[in-house]
């Protein structure tokens, strides 16, 4: 599988590919600047028009933020805030990335907004994050967050560059998913049959989901531009197949509740043998669906809500449409969502008899386990067990 993954590697290894021109997202000859707002107030407004200030309307909401730059103590430029970010709650302190516009066709230049600096609320988070999985878990949690570094270097220098580039989604979702579980799993729970039980269910997991996700994207037509930021795309990488991205973008979203699921699953085998070393691999496999159906139950609402988290603000959206039930459900927005829960629903629940059969089947058989917990064959005991080692 390793061997496999690498030759997938390079084979889906990313080109690079050149925007068209006059792209939108083109930033040449705008320089960011941070700076520090000193003063807000409202817009200037005439005399019949509505107001300005931060109670007004989100179409209407504007605000004049003086604004300090790093770069020259006590040079202050005034930019305007509109619309959405005069709505966001700026107060004098906060930091902001500013740009100096110059004029075009009449119209002044200026300085432009470009964004708040978010980034010192991001690394607190960030921090207190680190501090409480390191505190909780300990060095599983250092090698979890090892992980994590690493899953985020082949998401964003594999998965998100192959896709732009062009390459084939479903296959870079599984290529690269599968590099992740590698990672992952390994990092975190180090090199095991267990681990590897894990691994083999995730994997037949996520080809399944893969499958159900594709088959529901194509039955339910569903063309995967549903918003702004997928319409956007069109507009600068118009040959991308989209339904194909909505694929890719299902199993990415499946693969962290998968990892959670197999290796509970492998981990509730591998404890089941340890304590009933006489057991038969079948008896073995009833244990850990009677485990795993628990799992499910206490799991599968977790991914809808997640979905559902999501997507809220789609949601109360479509809610206030006067259509029909089922016109609503038939909506591209709405039936997304669905085919992306319900397929990565079935996915999870599969994972649960895959990841508990492969777990079944390499664990040490009853005779190994029986040696190892120092009774034989013709041990009393395992022969005929208490209700003490009753499971």
């Amino acid at each position: 599988m390793a061997a496999i993954t690498m030759a997938g590697l390079v084979w889906l290894w990313p080109t690079e590919r050149v925007l068209p021109e006059g792209s939108v997202l083109t930033t040449e000859g705008i320089v960011p600047v941070r700076g520090q707002i000193t003063a807000i107030e409202p817009c200037p407004a005439a005399p019949d028009a509505p107001p300005t200030g931060p109670d007004a309307g989100v179409q209407h909401a504007c605000l004049v933020a003086q604004v300090e730059l790093d770069r020259r103590a006590g040079e202050l430029v005034g930019v305007e805030l509109v619309g959405v970010t005069a709505w966001s709650g700026l107060q004098p302190g906060d930091g902001v990335h500013v740009a100096e516009v110059g004029a075009t066709e009449g119209v002044p230049g200026g300085w432009s907004l470009i964004t708040v600096d978010r980034i010192p609320v991001l690394a607190i988070f960030t921090i207190l994050f680190v501090v409480a999985v390191l505190v909780v878990a300990g060095r599983k949690g250092f090698f979890g967050l090892l992980g994590l570094v690493v899953s985020g270097v082949v998401l964003f220098g594999f998965m998100i560059p192959a896709l732009t580039s062009g390459q084939p989604a479903v296959w870079v979702a599984i290529v690269g998913s599968t590099a992740i579980m590698f990672v992952v799993l390994y990092l975190a729970h180090g090199v095991s049959w267990r681990t590897t039980s894990a691994f083999v269910g995730t994997w037949l997991s996520l080809l399944v989901t893969t499958g159900l996700g594709a088959l529901g994207v194509s039955m339910a037509r569903l063309s995967g531009i549903s918003s702004e930021e997928t319409l956007a795309l069109t507009n600068l990488l118009g040959d991308l197949d989209f339904p194909d991205i909505l694929t890719c973008g299902l199993v990415i979203a499946d693969l962290g509740v998968l990892n959670d699921v197999t290796i509970t699953q492998a981990s509730s085998v591998w404890e089941v043998r340890a304590a009933g070393p006489h057991l038969s691999r079948g008896q073995l496999f009833a244990s850990g669906m009677r485990i795993g159906r628990d799992h499910i139950a206490s799991t599968i609402y977790t991914i809808v809500f997640a979905y559902a988290g999501a997507a809220l603000s789609l949601l109360l959206l479509l809610s206030l449409y006067e259509q029909p039930l089922n016109l609503l459900l038939s909506t591209e927005q709405f039936s997304e969502e669905i085919i992306r829960t319900l397929g990565s629903g079935i996915g999870l629940v599969l994972s649960v008899p895959l990841t508990t059969g492969v777990a079944a089947l390499t664990v040490a058989g009853a005779a190994g386990a029986a040696r190892r917990s120092g009774r034989g064959a013709d041990d009393p005991e395992r022969a005929a067990p208490g209700p003490r080692r009753a499971i």
